[in-house]
């Protein structure tokens, strides 16, 4: 489609925010997509890829979020 494709951020959807006032409260804040990874790394098989909210999308609480690494596909 003609639509462009921004990987860099993520729509995120908060546990209990549905409205976008709501979402003020979370603007700047950070936020971890915590994930499992079969090989051990420092002792522990779950890793983290932290974020940080950036503005909200729509009227409906969902978020944008930019994350230091892109999220992985599985993930969407």
């Amino acid at each position: 489609s003609k639509s462009n494709q921004y990987e860099n951020t993520s729509l995120i959807q908060i546990e209990g925010v549905s409205t976008k006032e709501d979402v003020a409260w979370y603007c700047g804040k950070r936020l971890a997509y915590i994930y499992k990874a079969k090989v051990k790394k420092n002792d522990s098989h779950y890793r983290c890829i932290w974020g940080k909210v950036t503005r909200p999308h729509g009227n409906s609480g969902i978020v944008r979020a930019k994350f230091k690494k892109n999220l992985p596909p599985r993930a969407m």
